[in-house]
Order: structure tokens, then C-alpha cells, then sequence
């Protein structure tokens, strides 16, 4: 039997090297590793073609991606998690800026729908009460999932979004760092405020994940499960990078950063309703651990 070749997109994460080097094989498929950098370039043609059979995925993108029929399952396999208070920047020049203070201001962002924009503003209406729709939101880049009706003020498409911050045509941005000496957090302290957030919900905010498609695991169950064998056989090779694990592999790990990422997508209306945790698996990835 000839054996399966798959094509797929993972990001180069350290983690990950010795399934994309070929160190760590599956005895039923091949994995034909297609390049696209950023990695995030890639969740577009999975979510709108199917792009590609394996593909990492925003956790938001796929949430998004489920509520409008999109054939993709979901393995619950970390391949990003950070904490995001390090990813919110203001300009000094133009006044101290506070997670408090955004109510009103104009703040930029890659895409509304991106899932370091969610994890931010949810932590920001429910840490600091912040009324997100008194924000004025400016966009560079159109969303993942087509259908999504995407009512923000888009950006001149020759402009960046550190430049318009720099240049005081924004107030603040989410989802981008600088080492840039005229930028400052927006969260005075991020790694202390990261730290107390943690102690208090003690949820590693996951970003991206694994998504096949939904013909591979309708004919192929076992080839899916190989498949996260081999993530998470690489993963424990590799060690853990940090404290607390960063990369939760399994339903049960993952289960409290899915609900309340969730959570955050069903009150910005980025999803019709709030998932169960177990709904965005399938018969297969749903029994993984």
C-alpha cells in the first residue's frame, strides 16, 4: 500500500524541528512541509481552499472558521502560546496611555479578527472594564474567514501600523512589539501584569494550534492520531522551553485556554455563541491526551 503524503504547513518552532527534518517519521504518511513565512500567511487558504491537509492555525481564525461550516477539525496540539500584555504599545509624546484609557482612542491593529487582538481586548473589558466598542479600530489586513462581516476603518495601504503610532495617527496598537525608544507598553509592567494574570486564571492564553481537514479525518481517523502522536512525541523530546508550559498538548490541558478564548470571541461577536470545549474536536482529536 502506497503511503499517504500529506501536505503541511507548521511554523518554525523548535518543537516542531525534528517532525519537519524527517528525525521523527510515521510509519503510515509522509509529510510534505510547504514554507510560508509568517506562518500565519498560510490560515487563509486552509480556512477559504483547504489548502493543505496538516496546517497550524490561530485558535480565533478556526473558532471562526467552525462558525461558518469550514471542513477543518481541530487537534488539540499547541504550537503558540504566550501571555499578550507585552503585545499592546502607545506613544509617550502624546500623553501616558493606560489599559483604562483606551475608551474613545483609535488603536490599530494587523486584523480585528486576529488572536492576540481577542486575548488582548478580552483581558482589557474584563481585567479593566474597557467598553470595547467606544474604540475606533483601524485595520491593515481583511480576516481569515471570508463571510466575516468586517465593520472596522481600514488603513491607507500605504500605511504601517507602528509608523501611523509613531506619527500620532493612532492612539495605541494591539498585537505588535518594538524595541523602538519612542514606544512604551501599554501595560505598564507586562511580564508582572502577565505573571498576577496567570495567578488569577491560570490559563496559558494559546495562539495557534493544528487543524486537518475534514476529509483527511472522516477517511484516515488513524493518520490524525499519528499525526499528534508525532507532535506530541516531538514536543517532549524537545523539553519544556518555560514555566508555566506554554505548549499544552491534550483535550484536558487545553480545556481551560479554549473556554475562556471562547468566551473572549463570543463577546467581541466574533462567533455566534459560546462552544463547549469538547465541541471543537471530533469523535477522533476529541479522545486525544
Amino acid at each position: 500500500m502506497d503511503r499517504l503524503k500529506l501536505k503541511a504547513v507548521l511554523g518554525s518552532h523548535r518543537h516542531v524541528q525534528a517532525v519537519k527534518s524527517g528525525e521523527l517519521r510515521s510509519d503510515l504518511f509522509d509529510l510534505d512541509f510547504i514554507e510560508y513565512t509568517p506562518t500565519n500567511t498560510a490560515f487563509k487558504p486552509m480556512v477559504r481552499e483547504q489548502a493543505f491537509d496538516v496546517c497550524e492555525m490561530a485558535i480565533v481564525t478556526y473558532l471562526m472558521a467552525k462558525a461558518y461550516g469550514k471542513p477543518l477539525v481541530l487537534l488539540p496540539a499547541t504550537m503558540l502560546g504566550r501571555f499578550q500584555h507585552a503585545y499592546a504599545l502607545y506613544n509617550p509624546a502624546r500623553g501616558t496611555l493606560g489599559p483604562s484609557d483606551l475608551e474613545g482612542k483609535r488603536v490599530g491593529i494587523r486584523s480585528f479578527t486576529t488572536t492576540t487582538g481577542a486575548w488582548i481586548r478580552g483581558i482589557l473589558a474584563n481585567d479593566y472594564g474597557v467598553d470595547l466598542d467606544s474604540i475606533s479600530w483601524v485595520t491593515f489586513e481583511d480576516p481569515h474567514v471570508a463571510e466575516y462581516v468586517d465593520a472596522t476603518e481600514r488603513a491607507p495601504n500605504d500605511k504601517k501600523i507602528l509608523q501611523m503610532l509613531i506619527d500620532g495617527e493612532i492612539d495605541a496598537v494591539l498585537g505588535e512589539t518594538s524595541n523602538d525608544a519612542r514606544l512604551k507598553p501599554l501595560f505598564p509592567d507586562p511580564t508582572a501584569e502577565a505573571a498576577k494574570w496567570y495567578a488569577r486564571c491560570g490559563v496559558v492564553p494559546v495562539n495557534h494550534l493544528v487543524v486537518v481537514t475534514e476529509q483527511l479525518a472522516k477517511l484516515h481517523p488513524d493518520v490524525v492520531a499519528d499525526v499528534y502522536d508525532l507532535l506530541k512525541q516531538n514536543k517532549m523530546q524537545a523539553g519544556p522551553a518555560a514555566t508555566p508550559d506554554l505548549l499544552p498538548f491534550g483535550i484536558e490541558a487545553n480545556r481551560k485556554p479554549l473556554e475562556l478564548i471562547v468566551q473572549y470571541a463570543f463577546q467581541q461577536a466574533l462567533i455566534p455563541r459560546r462552544y463547549e470545549a469538547d465541541e471543537l474536536f471530533d469523535a477522533t482529536t476529541r479522545g486525544l491526551n
